[in-house]
């Protein structure tokens, strides 16, 4: 019940509209349950009495007709307040998924696939909607009138009432039998909903990989499989909603017919009037609607039961980082960068980092050097709080990261990722993303710097109102990276992080880029992930990483000389960058001349 109560507590929220509904709930069940009176009252006075006034007629026909109109009012108030008071809870659980997403850690998202928390968010919410307008309101509006109806068909006729209550017993019986079966089938159907959103979200986000090696066959099978599972469970759901039904209807009409039955001999006994079983008879006949709507309500609760688990997994889901209460802001920067003895794990078994120690000056450019999974990339998504230490601590100006705002601390800092991410929107759009007021001064001196704003002039139609595709797929790897680029020099910030942010550009693009970002550098502490020897020649401090821990240490000569770790590394895979460097800045030097000359 702890699930139906949150959702419970979630429509209260809005009292008023939800006392109105309620309000709407009783007249609509209470000028129902008048109707089958005044047939009674018009039967017994207007037609079967010896001396009939048939003016009351008049008179009844008028009242049934009044009390048809106000039900009819009511009804539609009930209706109306339930689809709006479903519509606001839906829009609260929406935002309140996507908020608490949003301030979840990263290890969160590891360890999640994106097409499940989608589904969390839309069929998941989706589901709970409904419950609200008809598990709520609907099964409100069912357990005041049935109980009404017992009530005044008990008082009508006890003896009567006694033989018909046990097959209502056996419809509820029935209801709650189906009931259980449906919540464990609809908790299945939702969580395979949740695969198959997440393998068609990957299969769409892969395609370019998909038909590249020609593995089309081997994802129809994988959605097939899914499809097949999530069909099953949905033809399960469907076999016992069919049978669920025709059952309690079945009941509900042989109940009548023994009503009839003991009815007629009531009468001959005199204890019953004509008009009184035809209420009686009235009565179990409005009743057949709410039996047979009873299964769609114990549907709708059933699968509402699952879909509020789901939803509230992600609620109460609790960030690996935490910000501390009242922590202070982190202003004034100035840049001054320590790691102290830090150890770090994804998991206790599976350590990453293991006694790191950095100390980066108020301006000085580090490089991160080493092989694949050594722990650049987990050192600096530690600086900006994506995860959080498992051991020592990091400062800025001396301040613990993990004792100020993550808002302050985040500000302070940009970083370009080592894999691109573009938004669906214009190059303006994505560039002034961390800035939105930023002027067009501001964004083409951004995009100047990043040597992207040639490009989008000359060669884009509509400038930088040129709209990008999903993730930028429009633009080549190398202008996703410039355009990235300028994104990042817009926010102007004290901090930098570049992970492996030229590794999709060209020798010469990288060159000019390079130009350009040593000016940008200027007063900032930049932390730099390349495998680009002109930016590791010009770094303050090289870092060599090797499983996780820092090997060595130095500047470019210095660790030349020490014939360690960084001199194998130089000889396998940079020393033929410095020949190309060298040809490069040789042709662009010459290609300068040429033009000064030309000029």
């Amino acid at each position: 019940m702890s699930i139906y109560l949150r959702l419970y507590r979630i429509v209260l929220k809005y009292g008023r509209r939800v006392a109105l509904a309620w309000l709407c709930v009783f007249g609509a069940a209470g000028f129902q349950l008048v109707s089958p009176q005044l047939v009674s009252w018009a039967i017994d006075q207007g037609i079967t009495q010896a001396q009939a006034q048939h003016y009351l007629l008049i008179v009844a026909a008028a009242a049934i007709f009044g009390a048809a109109a106000f039900r009819s009012i009511f009804q539609y108030g009930r209706q109306y307040l339930g689809q709006v008071l479903g519509q606001n809870v839906a829009y609260d659980l929406r935002n309140a998924i996507y908020n608490r997403l949003q301030h979840l850690s990263f290890a969160y998202h590891d360890q999640h696939q994106t097409g499940q928390l989608m589904s969390r968010a839309t069929q998941d919410v989706e589901a709970v909607q409904q419950f609200v307008q008809m598990g709520v309101l609907q099964a409100v509006y069912f357990v005041v009138f049935i109980g009404g109806a017992l009530i005044l068909m008990f008082i009508s006729n006890w003896r009567l009432a006694l033989i018909t209550v046990p097959f209502l017993l056996f419809i509820a019986l029935s209801s709650w039998l189906f009931s259980g079966k449906l919540r464990a089938v609809w908790y299945r159907v939702q969580n395979g909903l949740a695969r198959l959103t997440s393998v068609l979200q990957e299969n769409l986000s892969g395609v370019r990989v998909v038909k590249s090696f020609g593995r089309e066959e081997l994802e129809i099978q994988k959605f097939n499989q899914e499809a097949e599972e999530l069909f099953k469970d949905s033809y399960e759901s469907t076999r016992l909603q069919s049978l669920s039904i025709p059952t309690m209807t079945g009941i509900w009409m042989l109940g009548l017919a023994v009503t009839i039955w003991y009815g007629g001999r009531e009468i001959v006994a005199a204890r019953l009037t004509a008009g009184e079983l035809a209420s009686f008879a009235l009565y179990l006949t409005l009743l057949q609607q709410p039996l047979r709507m009873l299964g769609n309500v114990i549907n709708v609760t059933a699968r509402a039961y699952s879909a509020g688990q789901r939803i509230f997994e992600v609620l109460d889901a609790e960030s690996a980082v935490k910000e501390i209460k009242n922590a202070p802001e982190l202003r004034d920067v100035e840049g001054h960068v320590s790691f102290e003895n830090v150890s770090f794990g994804y998991n206790r078994l599976s350590p990453v980092l293991g006694g790191v120690n950095i100390d980066a000056k108020p301006g000085q450019v580090v490089a991160l050097l080493g092989p694949t999974g050594s722990g650049k990339t987990t050192i600096v998504n530690l600086l900006p709080r994506f995860y959080d230490v498992t051991q020592g601590r990091i400062t800025i100006d001396g301040k613990d990261i993990r004792e100020v705002t993550i808002a302050s601390l985040r500000r302070c800092m940009t970083i370009v990722q080592q894999e691109v991410f573009l938004f669906t929107g214009t190059i303006r759009d994505n560039i002034c993303y961390g800035i939105p007021d930023a002027t067009q001064e501001q964004i083409e001196r951004a995009a100047k710097t990043a040597h992207i704003h040639d490009f989008i002039i000359n060669n884009m139609d509509q400038g930088y109102d040129t709209w990008v595709g999903e993730r930028g797929s429009t633009l080549s790897g190398g202008q996703k990276q410039r355009v990235a680029m300028a994104r990042t020099l817009l926010l102007n910030p004290p901090i930098l992080i570049l992970d492996d942010s030229t590794s999709a550009v060209d020798t010469e693009t990288e060159y000019l880029i390079q130009q350009a970002l040593q000016e940008v550098m200027k007063g900032r502490t930049t932390f730099v992930i390349a495998q680009r020897l002109r930016t590791i020649k010009k770094a303050d401090q090289i870092l060599v990483l090797d499983r996780g821990k820092i090997v060595e240490h130095g500047c470019h000569e210095e660790l030349l000389k020490t014939d360690g770790f960084y001199r194998r590394i130089y000889d396998l895979e940079l020393r033929d960058q410095e020949e190309a460097l060298n040809q490069s800045i040789s042709g662009t030097v010459y290609g300068q001349q040429i033009t000064e000359k030309g000029v």
